[in-house]
């Protein structure tokens, strides 16, 4: 892209069923700064529920009111007390629609069964109970406080996720509004950075909300290149969704009745962002326009006909969609998408209760996974039963034994400290996070292994993660160990808006060799972003070359790999290193590092090359596939004389076969020299493309022997297959 300017809760057992007399929301809680402790019991055979906590206040009673929400419009008394606890006899029907607030002096805490389960970083909305400019309000003074962008926002540590109710009565969330979302007269929500919006209907229409923005914060609130790290799905956007965004931002299973202004209208030159990903969404109305952005990656959308440009400089991938644009050497439309699952969802099940729909795996799909009345093909968990909700503050240790014990994840918005890697070690194991929850590498030198290590088994997810690192590590996220040999191709491993960071937030040293490294066959993933800092709260220049360092962004070795919307950048070798067997990418992002001294301390093929390539293709494969490439050239903190010699390299055989390739320089002195292998020219002299190269003529690379990691990184305690 452009040059970029740039715990809280004691753990919950959820162990027990919702038997007849009590539910499991019955862990004690800890309120954020007072410390004051809360706990809720639901007693299902009487439908009464049980309030306690500590003392707070000095004299007098504490007076208890209830609402059905946490904003509800009227709290209604419902007693008080001299004790430290209460019993509500007569609550609403709808055990989650009880919010208590406990008062005495001028203290009030609240209690509910939601804030017990999911803890303080989730916030839900309910349109039953509050006005429709409720939600808006507060997701808006959020983002005023904490996700208005630079450095204040970009590398702060909260997280949060916000979660409306489907409607009823016809209502909306939508408190109204004209023009463009960017607009004050817009009434938009503004979402900021680690922030994300889900709806908890079955599907996108059982929750409406009116118009949607993300404000750019560089050059005067044009430039959108570092508005990162935000998400949402399962809503329909009923007057304008202004997505300006670029990479690790995810808008999935929408429906968009109106986009007036896709890209931002504010500031004072030109909007520009860096690429961005939607998936299985419906726009009814109009056709969205993409013109500020230099790439873009859309998979299994419906567009309303038409042949007008939908806008993008350099490289649009349209994959799976329903009246794409036309191709050109921009737009590269792709009919269908082979093989595909989308990522599971939290939702409230006709029966009251949380759930989480973890879709089916499709082949071949045009369109979206959903219908105006239907969910979709795939199954549906229930939190309670199948799920270890995780908050801030939980442990490796506690994660790893709840899926040792059968659970699934639900990671709720947190920036989690692991002392070892948590490992996805049985079959159809999911790990899911909201509001993009972090699991980081602290820096307490116990955990020089990685974040997340996957066995070698069938069906596992991993979704709506970053991972980070403080320390020194081999991975940060491992797939199957080395050598791994099963066939998943009847229950593939999905990956699923996934950002791996390295640098940017530490300030001391640290090595890592791989963000990501798959091994296993049969993986699929959906829209990655891993990213070797470029910019950061810590000084830049040489400095962090030595400082941040890691050699390849993704390594894979299993055969059969199927990604889409990769996007890898500033690494400091090769940033795709392909082994295995029958790849295949559909869309691909990268700049280089920006940050090289020197062009001796940046070369490959034994010396012979100038730089690394982006994306490597192995001279031992036989079959690789690619659509959409693009890497664009920053070089800006060097001594003026890095270059790199080939954008892409791959081995000439028949069944290598890369189309839409597309370089150029973004900034510094530094050029791309060529395309790939050897041809389609220089960026020195602007743009350069490179329709198809497939046993092509260009120089083959030199063989290389590639160092790789071994079973020795593997924490002791980890038993992997043989």
């Amino acid at each position: 892209m452009s040059k970029k300017v740039i715990s809280l809760f004691i753990v919950l057992a959820f162990g027990l069923l919702l038997c007849s007399f009590a539910s499991p929301y019955s862990a004690d809680q800890k309120l954020e700064g007072n410390k004051i402790e809360r706990k809720i019991v639901y007693n299902k055979k009487k439908h009464a529920i049980t309030l306690s906590w500590s003392a707070f206040g000095s004299s007098g009673n504490y007076i208890i009111t209830r609402g059905g929400s946490r904003l509800a419009t009227d709290f209604v008394s419902v007693g008080s007390t001299s004790k430290l606890a209460f019993t509500d006899n007569k609550p609403n029907a709808n055990k989650y629609e009880n919010y208590y607030k406990i008062t005495r002096n001028d203290i009030t805490i609240i209690i509910s069964l939601e804030n017990q389960i999911f803890g303080d970083n989730m916030y839900f909305y309910d349109r039953k109970y509050e006005k429709a400019e409720t939600s808006r309000n507060e997701i808006n003074s959020q983002f005023s406080s904490i996700g208005l962008g630079g450095s204040n926002g970009e590398w702060i540590t909260k997280r949060q996720a916000y979660y409306f109710k489907p409607n009823v009565n016809g209502q909306t969330y939508d408190l109204g509004g004209s023009g463009s979302a960017s607009s004050a007269e817009a009434n938009a929500i503004e979402l900021g950075f680690y922030s994300h919006i889900g709806g908890l209907g079955k599907v996108p229409s059982d929750v409406k909300l009116g118009a949607i923005f993300t404000r750019p914060h560089l050059s005067g609130g044009a430039n959108a290149t570092c508005t990162f790290w935000r998400s949402v799905e399962n809503v329909e956007v009923t007057r304008d969704f202004s997505w300006t965004v670029s990479q690790s931002t995810s808008a999935r299973r929408l429906l968009i009745d109106s986009t007036s202004k896709y890209i931002s209208d504010i500031g004072d030159t030109n909007f520009w962002g860096s690429g961005g990903f939607i998936a299985d969404a419906h726009y009814t109305t109009s056709r969205p326009n993409w013109g500020g952005q230099q790439q873009w990656y859309t998979r299994n959308a419906v567009f309303p006909s038409g042949s007008g440009a939908m806008g993008g400089s350099y490289n649009m991938v349209w994959q799976g969609c329903v009246n794409p644009p036309q191709a050109d050497e921009a737009n590269s439309p792709v009919s269908t998408t082979p093989i595909i699952r989308e990522k599971p969802f939290l939702f409230i099940d006709s029966d009251g209760e949380y759930k989480v729909f973890v879709p089916a795996w499709q082949k071949d799909r045009i369109g979206v996974s959903w219908s105006a009345k239907d969910m979709g093909q795939g199954k549906t968990q229930d939190l309670m039963a199948s799920w270890y909700v995780a908050k801030e503050g939980d442990t490796d240790v506690e994660i790893n034994a709840a899926l040792k014990a059968g659970k699934n994840i639900f990671f709720t918005p947190g920036h989690y400290a692991l002392n070892a890697p948590i490992q996805v070690n049985r079959k159809d194991a999911i790990l899911l996070g909201a509001g993009i929850a972090s699991v980081t590498l602290e820096p307490t030198e116990k955990n020089t292994w990685g974040c997340i290590y996957a066995d070698d088994k069938d069906g596992i997810v991993i979704a709506g993660l970053l991972m980070d690192s403080f320390n020194s590590t081999t991975y940060q996220v491992r797939i199957g160990n080395e050598g791994a040999k099963a066939d998943h191709a009847a229950d593939p491993i999905l990956l699923s808006d996934i950002t791996c960071r390295v640098g940017g937030v530490q300030s001391k040293n640290i090595q890592i060799q791989v963000s990501m490294q798959i091994n296993s066959n049969n993986v699929v993933g959906d829209h990655f972003w891993l990213w070797r800092a470029d910019h950061g709260s810590q000084k830049g220049g040489n400095a962090r070359w030595t400082r941040d360092r890691c050699k390849n962004g993704l390594l894979v070795t299993g055969d059969d790999v199927t990604l889409y919307a990769l996007f890898v950048e500033h690494y400091q070798e090769y940033e795709v290193l392909w082994l295995g067997e029958r790849g295949r990418t559909f869309f691909f992002q990268n700049e280089p590092p920006y940050d090289a001294p020197n062009q001796a301390s940046w070369s490959s093929q034994g010396s012979r090359i100038d730089g690394y390539a982006a994306f490597k293709v192995a001279n031992t494969v036989n079959e690789h596939h690619t659509i959409g490439m693009g890497s664009y050239a920053v070089f800006t903190g060097t001594d003026g004389n890095v270059n790199k010699k080939n954008g892409f390299e791959v081995p000439n055989s028949p069944n290598v076969k890369l189309e839409k390739m597309c370089i150029t320089r973004f900034a510094g002195p530094g050029n791309i020299q060529n395309v790939v292998n050897g041809t389609g020219g220089s960026t020195a002299t602007g743009v350069k493309r490179v329709a198809l190269y497939n046993n092509g003529e260009g120089p083959q690379p030199f063989d290389e022997e590639f160092t790789l990691p071994n079973r020795e990184t593997y924490p002791s305690y980890i038993s992997m297959e043989k």
